[in-house]
């Protein structure tokens, strides 16, 4: 996919990490009643963290390799560009049955995502309409 920018790509990861937070979420709220379910979620932060210093190349254990020559071929990433940290959501009273979801938490966190979804989309395409909007009277001025 064709993107303008590195700010588009984070958006883009943003939106993938979202979409997958809320499925974590719908699972967990799905689950409400299983025995000794643990409701999971992901590291949204630290998850998009990652994704920019791997986008700006700013790990800092990594070296940069040489190119003396241009025949020569491109550094291949050994990292996944998907993988987001999961873990358990603990801290809450498991029920007698072991279950530890707690359904208001959830749907306050469904929301709360489903929200900041929308507002990433929302930032989106006023980002690409700006860009298209600069192109389209460039090509005028021509």
């Amino acid at each position: 996919m064709f993107t303008i920018n590195r700010a588009h790509d984070i958006a883009d990861a943003a939106l993938d990490y979202r979409a997958m937070r809320q499925d974590l979420i719908s699972g967990n709220i799905a689950n409400v009643d299983t025995p000794f379910y643990r409701p999971r979620d992901i590291d949204f932060q630290k998850t998009l963290i990652q994704k920019r210093d791997e986008l700006y190349k700013k790990d800092k254990n990594q070296l940069e390799m040489a190119r003396t020559d241009s025949a020569h071929l491109e550094p291949q990433s050994t990292k996944s560009t998907r993988a987001a940290t999961l873990f358990f959501r603990d801290g809450h009273t498991a029920r007698n049955d072991g279950n530890s979801v707690d359904l208001d938490v959830e749907t306050a966190e469904l929301s709360k995502n489903s929200m900041m979804f929308t507002a990433l989309i929302s930032a989106r395409k006023k980002s690409t309409m700006i860009f298209r909007s600069v192109l389209e009277a460039s090509a005028k001025t021509q």
